[in-house]
């Protein structure tokens, strides 16, 4: 399981913790996130990436089912934020020095889920 063979918590907690930092300083994406502290977000997308590659399935268990498109329609996104977006996971990812077979899968679902939520 992909959870696993990453570090499973302590992964994807230093995973959403850098993605967060070029966040809290981007002055395209930084508007996105409607609440003054960005922990709650950064709570929230560690859960569900957790879940999602194999980890417990607390995200549902507090949010239910992820709904993602539904969840980000109230924002505008296009490609400019589609860009800013991967952007910092592909620093986040790139510091965390996984090897290019469990890199590969994490970075592919980013770049899927990217062009996803889009709509704009």
């Amino acid at each position: 399981m992909l959870y696993e063979q990453v570090g499973g918590e302590d992964f994807f907690r230093k995973l959403v913790s850098r993605f967060y930092l070029g966040v809290a300083q981007d002055p395209l994406l930084r508007p996105l996130y409607p609440e003054e502290d960005l922990e709650p977000a950064a709570q929230r997308l560690q859960l569900f990436l957790m879940q999602y590659f194999g980890g417990p399935g607390t995200y549902s268990e507090q949010r239910g089912h992820p709904r993602l498109r539904m969840r980000h329609v109230g924002f505008a996104i296009g490609e400019p934020e589609q860009s800013a977006w991967l952007h910092h996971m592909r620093q986040s990812l790139d510091e965390a020095q996984l090897p290019p077979e469990l890199d590969q899968p994490i970075w592919t679902y980013f770049q899927q889920a990217a062009q996803f939520l889009r709509n704009r």
